[in-house]
């Protein structure tokens, strides 16, 4: 297992707030910060998980190998205030981000990829350019899909997902909601930023994943998928082995191109 949740002598980290939420900023120690801020947000189900979950996120790598500034807000959790505390939270840090930043990216895993995805539905719809999102392995529908239901994989199943579910969006967690609240309930894909995430095969978030990639794409906007055969979420972060290496080196080797082509 690899559980770290303190900073390293590479990252310099300032703790910050943004109204009510607070905020770790990550930047580089050793080389000039590139002029592109990441809003990234931690997973949890919506109902558990810090901020300093970014210390074990893909992200502090992106601040070390390519100098970006990475924001990982402390956003209130379904138990202490349900939707829309969470996604309001988030977003408030972007608008925070986009006025000091010249590019803003959005990423983050589980729940917080379930954030990224909504969080950019806002920001198109209010007017913030976002120029890439990585929402990776996210929780998006609160209904059950043909692989969140029944499923027992590890560490995510169907069982905690009907709780976080319904401790986030309480009487309607089985009903119709906003896009903003489960994010599968989008009907206009259009305008979205281009898109790069991957998913575990055996894990209840593979098929919202990959429909949501779908309509991404019947929409015009560019997202890519990676896949692994794997019933563990979150493996990336919480196993080192040759799959975890896998799809770390993918997604970095997407977020190169992304910087690439901003």
């Amino acid at each position: 297992m690899m559980i770290k949740l303190t900073p390293d002598r590479d990252i310099f980290v300032q703790k910050t707030r943004v109204g009510r939420v607070p905020v770790l900023v990550l930047r580089p120690a050793y080389r000039p910060a590139a002029n592109v801020g990441l809003l990234w947000i931690h997973g949890g189900g919506y109902i558990t998980g810090m901020k300093e979950m970014v210390y074990m996120s893909r992200a502090t790598d992106l601040v070390r190998k390519y100098g970006v500034t990475v924001y990982s807000p402390g956003y209130r959790l379904a138990w202490q205030k349900p939707y829309p505390a969470a996604v309001e939270d988030c977003y408030q840090v972007l608008e925070y981000a986009a006025g000091r930043e010249e590019t803003i990216m959005v990423g983050g895993e589980s729940a917080g990829g379930g954030l990224t995805v909504a969080v950019c539905m806002m920001a198109r719809d209010r007017g913030i350019h976002v120029a890439y999102q990585f929402p990776l392995y996210p929780m998006i529908s609160n209904i059950d899909t043909e692989t969140s239901k029944n499923n027992h994989g590890k560490v995510w199943n169907t069982r905690r997902n009907h709780l976080g579910w319904r401790l986030y969006l309480r009487k309607k967690a089985k009903g119709q909601v906003s896009p903003y609240a489960a994010p599968a309930w989008q009907t206009d894909y259009a305008g979205l930023p281009p898109c790069y995430t991957f998913v575990g095969d055996g894990e209840p978030f593979l098929a919202e994943t990959l429909q949501y990639v779908e309509k991404l794409r019947l929409a015009g906007v560019e997202a890519e998928v990676d896949v692994y055969h794997t019933d563990m979420h979150a493996f990336d972060m919480l196993w080192d082995d040759d799959l975890s290496r896998e799809a770390i080196d993918r997604f970095e080797r997407r977020f190169e191109r992304a910087l690439d082509n901003l």
